[in-house]
């Protein structure tokens, strides 16, 4: 175990309230539904991968996760005005979209060495409307170096109009599906072969999140979902 990696008392802190905070707010504003929550592990490292439709998603699943998670997320989010304030109270992994930074790859192999979990979507950025795009081999990577399991995560309701019509009144409902615990097959090869059987895997993470969501959410992933139990119209 990695005991290297500590959360600044300031954020650790700030962690705490904010979950507190959002979780009254969403409770207000929201209709919840929340189901899966005994599938995620009791303790130990592991990997929390949501579908991410809007900038709502991260709260929403952090305000209600079990045990606070360490996030990774767009480094242009410490750069807006307003949510700055909450991601730097959060802290967090800022990750440059579209560039190779293997210290805040190294980062996350920290956290999870460490013995915590992390979240992180796997497609990359906000879709902004309801449908999986195709994950980034990102998440294979990180779950091929640590060997830790993923939990498929749904998150249903939480389009970029969400606020405003809860603020209306509407009390729109929100949902979060956690999916059972996956382990992805180990990794052989090299080259282009080792890069198509990450995407493989990561592609094999996409469809279990798939399987969390309704049809319409499902996206370039409709195909992959397989008929199963928890497959949830």
């Amino acid at each position: 175990m990695d005991r290297t990696y500590k959360v600044p008392m300031r954020n650790r802190v700030g962690r705490s309230i904010l979950r507190v905070i959002f979780r009254g707010l969403f409770r207000v504003l929201f209709r919840i539904q929340i189901t899966g929550l005994e599938h995620v592990p009791k303790e130990g490292a592991y990997i929390i991968s949501p579908n991410h439709v809007s900038l709502y998603d991260p709260p929403f699943v952090v305000a209600f996760w079990p045990v606070i998670p360490e996030v990774a997320g767009a480094a242009e989010v410490w750069e807006r005005a307003g949510q700055s304030l909450l991601a730097k109270m959060y802290g967090g992994l800022q990750i440059h979209r579209g560039m190779y930074d293997r210290r805040v790859i190294d980062n996350m192999l920290r956290v999870l060495r460490a013995g915590r979990p992390l979240l992180i979507a796997p497609e990359g950025g906000r879709s902004h409307e309801p449908g999986l795009r195709q994950g980034k081999p990102g998440v294979a990577y990180l779950l091929e170096k640590s060997n830790v399991p993923l939990i498929p995560v749904g998150v249903v309701g939480t389009t970029d109009d969400v606020l405003s019509r809860a603020l209306r009144g509407e009390r729109p409902r929100l949902e979060m599906r956690v999916g059972l615990p996956l382990r992805v097959p180990p990794l052989m090869g090299r080259g282009r072969d080792l890069r198509e059987a990450r995407q493989r895997n990561t592609d094999l993470v996409m469809s279990h999140i798939a399987a969390l969501l309704p049809r319409e959410y499902r996206g370039v992933y409709s195909e992959y979902v397989r008929d199963t139990a928890k497959t949830q119209e």
